[in-house]
């Protein structure tokens, strides 16, 4: 398709802000007496006319294009980033080294020596030139009913709720476990943390008791904020009661700071404190700690290829800048849009492009607390219509989901404002992609596919930023962000070079938003991340190089499941369903969903001579997997087999299981290290009689 030129003006910027910091003076401001922050005079120049600008200023580099910027970004990122981070960010105490990393050693240090506060660079500073600029628009679960939030209004809750933190003992370096609805105050919770250095892990809120326990008991939380109940689809969700299961195995909970979603009471304990009564107690200014670049700003856990959750590590200057830049320039966020990420608060797109990456650029964010399909199939686009919406982000499986109820409930709204549509979570295929583009978009709205992962904490490849004008092919991720260098690697380790080829996607070079560790096991972070190609960082993904040099993402390589944006390891399904007692054995793959994308097939050996019925276990699995991990993780197929194929070292062979899951007997391949090929033919056997038995049903 021939693209629109929209992204060229954020290009342009980028250029100009790049341009004009080597032309200016050093000089600095001070916001107010008491806001010892700073940064270069030039930061408020982005109001002036870019092709202007870019005329009258001539640089020694004399970057105009998206090409030359990336290629300084890849061959220069000392002076790329260090230019960006002097601009866009407010220091306490100015970096006096931009990078110091060598990621086969894993060590990752960018900004050394700087100091600054993540929720000043989000709140303070705009509440210092515009504090009455809605910050948040919470769209609550009933439509119609959207609350608008300055953010004067924001800082003060964030100072209440951070002076209530700290009378309650939380320190700097702290763990505090968040479990809430989308809301201004969950918002208000994870600036409250950064505003005195606590460290905030969000749990999304609808994970089980037993998931959060063990987040919590991971990160050592010393304090949990929940809310009474929660509300989505119409449903209430009783997140209390879940909390108080999980803390009963928490001894570092010293407190849970108790928020009212809903009028209902709860029980409340001797460790349970009411927030806001707490809160209205508290002074609308809280100091904010100084914190260096490399302090914890959060963790965020996210599933492996091993049983337990990965606790990913991020930090504060790196993360924030990577955020606010890619928010900028990929969607061509401009001062006044409203930016609308549906995604929940508990996901890394709700951290990056919910909360830090737009209020860092002073923008208004919308807060989407309901479901696409509550009250019907055309909520997104009412609210759309109603918010006047510029940038809509939203996941595949939704609109996958929206699709097949036809284009009737995306016509009857007034999309005008759209700008810019985005694509997040997993691939999007072809048809939902020209679905989106065609309907929601009316083929005049640029549309952005975006890869990128919680470890990377902002999108890595993107059709925008480009040149102006620049294609984009439908269903592809196409083009790096800058300081993101793509590579694909051979089975032996080789770079794959040239075009139209295939391979598993790394990245050759560090960037400033990507993850520093995984809480309490460096060790892990190493194997999983930079042991296998070293000197890159290995994403788990596979990658196809166009002939055109474009970046189509293939899928996982590893034993990870993409279920409706959400990725979730195999083993996590396996370690909850082998707790059965008439369980000795399962093997979990992922297989192709029409909606969610992906979805778990669970195949299950049971003991001999077990009192159950066949049925009656199924249905205890399926229990079992929505109280330990979440309801969107049981398996959407579990099929009882005798035994699971194995090679003669006895190792599962997944791969063969997920030809039979998906029909492909007549594919096995290479089948000869198995200890006992008959396996086979028990197992098709199995699945012939589950899938006859399943049509009758369904008929």
């Amino acid at each position: 398709m021939a693209a629109s030129n929209v992204g060229s003006s954020a290009l342009q910027l980028l250029c100009k802000h790049y341009i004009f910091r080597t032309k200016c003076r050093r000089g600095i401001i001070a916001l107010h007496k008491s806001f010892p922050y700073t940064r270069n005079t030039y930061s408020s120049v982005s109001g002036k006319n870019v092709n202007s600008l870019m005329s009258e200023v001539s640089s020694p580099y004399g970057l105009r294009s998206y090409k030359e910027l990336y290629e300084l970004s890849i061959q220069d990122p000392g002076t790329f980033w260090g230019a960006l981070a002097k601009e866009k960010l407010l220091w306490s105490k100015p970096f006096d080294q931009v990078i110091d990393c060598d990621i086969r050693q894993g060590k990752i240090n960018w900004f050394c020596g700087g100091q600054l506060n993540v929720s000043v660079n989000c709140l303070d500073q705009h509440v210092h030139k515009t504090p009455d600029r809605v910050a948040l628009i919470w769209e609550k679960d009933e439509p119609g009913t959207e609350v608008k939030i300055t953010y004067r209004e924001l800082l003060e809750t964030t100072c209440q709720l951070a002076n209530t933190l700290r009378r309650h003992g939380v320190q700097k370096g702290e763990r505090v476990a968040i479990y809430m609805p989308v809301s201004p105050l969950a918002v208000a919770a994870m600036l409250a943390c950064a505003r005195i250095g606590a460290v905030h892990t969000v749990v999304f809120a609808g994970f089980s008791a037993e998931a959060l326990a063990g987040r919590i008991q991971d990160a050592q939380c010393r304090a949990v904020i929940t809310s009474n109940q929660g509300l989505r689809g119409g449903r209430v969700t009783e997140l209390k009661k879940t909390v108080d299961e999980a803390v009963k195995t928490c001894p570092t909970v010293k407190h849970v700071f108790v928020a009212n979603r809903t009028e209902n009471k709860v029980p409340m304990s001797e460790i349970d404190i009411q927030l806001e009564e707490e809160m209205a107690k508290e002074s609308l200014v809280c100091d904010p700690e100084v914190l260096g670049s490399e302090d914890m700003l959060f963790m965020l856990y996210t599933s492996g290829s091993t049983g337990k959750p990965k606790g990913i590590v991020h930090t504060q200057a790196g993360y924030l800048l990577y955020a606010a830049l890619t928010h900028q320039y990929v969607f061509d966020y401009q001062p006044g849009d409203v930016f609308g990420c549906v995604a929940d608060i508990g996901w890394v797109t709700g951290h990056s492009y919910v909360v830090y990456g737009p209020l860092c650029n002073g923008a208004t964010t919308v807060l989407f607390e309901s479901t696409p399909v509550y009250p019907d199939p055309g909520r997104y686009w009412e609210m759309v219509q109603r918010l006047r919406i510029n940038q809509f982000y939203g996941a595949p499986t939704a609109i996958r989901l929206l699709l097949k109820y036809g284009e009737s409930w995306v016509k009857k709204y007034d999309r005008s404002s759209l700008k810019t549509l985005g694509s997040v979570g997993e691939p999007i295929n072809n048809e939902a992609w020209e679905w989106y583009y065609s309907v929601v978009g009316d083929g005049r709205c640029t549309l952005v596919d975006t890869w990128w992962q919680t470890e990377t904490g902002g999108i890595c490849i993107s059709p925008r930023p480009s040149e102006q004008g620049a294609e984009i092919v439908p269903a592809m991720a196409m083009r790096p962000f800058f300081g993101i260098q793509p590579v694909l690697m051979d089975e032996k380790g080789n770079r794959v070079e040239g075009n139209n080829v295939s391979g598993a996607l790394c990245i050759g070079q560090p960037w400033p938003g990507m993850a520093r560790t995984i809480h309490g096991d460096q060790q892990r972070f190493m194997d999983a991340y930079f042991k296998a190609y070293p000197g890159h960082y290995f994403t788990g993904d596979g990658a196809h190089r166009s002939k055109e040099g474009y970046y189509q993402i293939t899928g996982r390589m590893d034993d990870v499941i993409n279920i409706s944006g959400h990725r979730l390891g195999t083993a996590e399904i396996e370690d909850a369903m082998d707790e059965h007692p008439d369980v000795p054995e399962t093997a979990v793959i992922g297989f192709h969903h029409d909606i969610k994308g992906e979805a778990a097939f669970a195949f299950v050996v049971l003991k001999d001579n077990i009192s159950l019925t066949e049925s009656a276990v199924v249905n205890e699995l399926k229990v079992i997997v929505a109280s330990k991990i979440a309801k969107y993780a049981v398996p959407d197929h579990i099929l009882i087999v005798k035994r699971l194929p194995k090679t003669r070292s006895g190792k599962i062979m997944r791969r063969v299981l997920r030809k039979i899951a998906t029909n492909q007997t007549s594919e096995l391949g290479d089948i000869t290290t198995l200890d006992d090929p008959s396996v086979i033919t028990e197992i098709v056997e199995a699945y012939n009689k589950y899938n006859a038995q399943s049509s009758k049903v369904s008929s």
